[in-house]
């Protein structure tokens, strides 16, 4: 499982924090003449130097430069949405002054999807001699990490912790509280640049058509930079050949704080060498969501162990009922969960994973079930002593949040395979591979799985938790040792199994060139108590060719979704 998700990196949370409050007093730029009310949103930078780190065996250096967007006068806000798939995305600023709330769209095309706003910050670096050797332009998410700019801002942001990258994601807010400040580091959905160890300056400044839509000042902010070699060794040399000492922290998208093992130096970000992808590697661990959105998490895993998730959220583990429940069970009349099913992506050919046979061609991809409320699904798990499995049960709540019934529906199983190594509830979804006919060819063995909120699909439908528990996997589903778990699925997130996933994948060996459908089918027993079991199931037309050893996948779009 992953998650986007599916959030970023860089130096940790807390030193960048540290040095925004160095800035505090220049948080808020005056608006331009003839803006619109709303906001007053500033460029600032947290420091007037940085070092990054080039790291051995890779091309070039990420442009975390500690530059950050200010808000004050009222929070930043936008509402992005799409009606369906069918449709574009559309953007609105949601305006607060006061007592007063108004809505202003942003211009058609301009925002594309729901990772940000696209080309929002440029940079130009240039060399000691004055010379330009990088102009590059990035998206800004509203949601990466941020931190308040002056005591009197409030104390924690209502706003979600990143932004969502997943293809078919619905519906996003993001936003930036009055008095705070949010990174503009893209971490790794930037390019890396190539800057040999040197120093360098870099100008970061808004674009022009943001600053003129959301009334910007135009005040670049100027760094001066330092690129250093890392040997991957524990050892940093600059330009002129000095060693630095790295062991104090990890390099930047390769920090494991928040984890309960110890970091290498350095872990090069893993390059699958036997996948036939369309776009990311099948093999490669799915990308978190954004950059900064609570803290920095490693990317080199293939698993879900202590420590390993998307590397985005992460949250305590939810608490289950001290004991099973008692007295009859019964499923009232109050709000339910509506679990959906999104169709497959990252859809490729494998040779082979975890438990897979050597040899074979392997369909690999990911999928996706996601609460569209407006109650979230809350199932516990309880274990009687000696067995193997958990009785577990599914909880109701009415409006006020209190426990009005629960019903048993079905059991936890342990799954102590490489990538797992937690409590699985069964039966919660299926995954088939069709004929052209839509008749079954191959039913994956993947039916049991750790409920994690993993990816904001629509934090726009009614009752969405904009910061939901059990985002991290380490701690969401148990341990073997576990006598009780709980597991949750929010309304507004879904949770995703990414393709590289044990079980996750149809053995196409034998099959015949020609059409077929991947098919995700969320509840398939009915075990669960939903609003509607009539969206359930999602297919994802594909096309095999190729010979056996070398065959190919192609996948058509879905209406103006292209990503395969």
């Amino acid at each position: 499982m992953t998650r986007d998700h599916r959030n970023r990196f860089g130096r940790s949370a807390p030193a960048a924090f540290a040095a925004l409050a160095v800035v505090a007093g220049v948080a808020g730029a005056a608006p331009v003449a003839g803006a619109p009310a709303g906001p007053k949103i500033g460029l600032i930078a947290a420091s007037s130097s940085v070092t990054l780190d080039r790291w051995e065996g890779e091309p070039g250096v990420y442009l975390d430069l500690g530059t950050y967007v200010t808000v004050d006068g009222g929070p930043l806000e936008f509402r992005v949405t799409r009606a369906s798939y069918k449709t574009p995305v559309i953007a609105h600023q949601v305006i607060r002054d006061g007592k007063t709330t108004r809505t202003k769209r942003l211009p058609n095309g301009l925002v594309k999807d729901f990772s940000g706003l696209p080309g929002f910050i440029e940079v130009s670096v240039k060399d000691a001699k004055g010379k330009q050797v990088v102009k590059t332009s990035d998206p800004f998410c509203p949601n990466n990490a941020s931190g308040r700019v002056r005591p009197d801002a409030p104390a924690t942001s209502a706003y979600p912790e990143s932004c969502p990258t997943n293809p078919f994601t619905l519906g996003s807010v993001w936003g930036v509280e009055k008095g705070w400040a949010s990174n503009t580091s893209n971490g790794y959905y930037s390019d890396p640049v190539d800057l040999p160890a040197g120093g360098y300056t870099a100008t970061v400044s808004v674009a022009k058509k943001y600053r003129d839509l959301l009334g910007i000042a135009n005040k670049p902010q100027t760094i001066k930079v330092t690129v250093r070699d890392q040997t991957g060794e524990g050892e940093a040399r600059s330009a002129t050949g000095s060693a630095h000492s790295a062991h104090s922290a990890a390099p930047q998208g390769h920090d494991t704080s928040n984890t309960h093992e110890t970091a290498p130096a350095h872990t090069p970000t893993p390059t699958p060498t036997h996948i036939q992808s369309n776009g990311r590697g099948a093999d490669a661990p799915t990308p978190p969501a954004r950059p900064h959105a609570i803290g920095p998490r490693a990317l080199t895993h293939l698993g879900d162990g202590p420590g390993h998730t998307d590397g985005s959220r992460i949250a305590p583990a939810l608490r289950p009922h001290a004991k099973r429940p008692t007295g009859a069970a019964k499923v009232p009349d109050v709000p339910k969960p509506e679990l959906r099913s999104l169709p497959a992506w990252d859809i490729g050919i494998s040779d082979g994973e975890d438990g897979d046979i050597p040899g074979k061609d392997y369909m690999v991809f990911s999928a996706n079930v996601w609460n569209a409320g407006p109650a979230p699904l809350v199932v516990d798990g309880f274990r009687s002593p000696g067995k193997e499995l958990m009785d577990a049960y599914q909880y109701f709540y009415d409006a006020e949040g209190k426990q009005v019934g629960y019903t048993p529906t079905g059991t936890m199983e342990w799954d102590p395979r490489v990538g797992h190594e937690h409590w699985h509830f069964t039966d919660f979804a299926s995954y088939r591979l069709l004929s052209a006919d839509k008749s079954e060819i191959v039913r994956s063995g993947k039916e049991a799985f750790c409920l994690a909120n993993t990816d904001a699909i629509d934090y726009t439908v009614k009752n969405a938790n904009w910061h939901p528990n059990n985002t991290d996997l380490s701690t969401a589903c148990g341990q073997q040792n576990s006598v009780s778990v709980r597991e949750v699925l929010d309304v507004g997130s879904g949770d995703t199994y990414t393709q590289y996933r044990p079980g996750q994948s149809f053995d196409v060996t034998d099959l015949p060139n020609g059409t077929y459908y991947i098919e995700v089918i969320a509840n398939p027993e009915h075990r669960l108590q939903e609003t509607n079991l009539k969206n359930n199931v999602a297919l994802r037309k594909v096309l095999l060719t190729g010979k056996t050893g070398a065959r190919k996948v192609t996948v058509p779009p879905i209406d103006l979704i292209t990503t395969p």
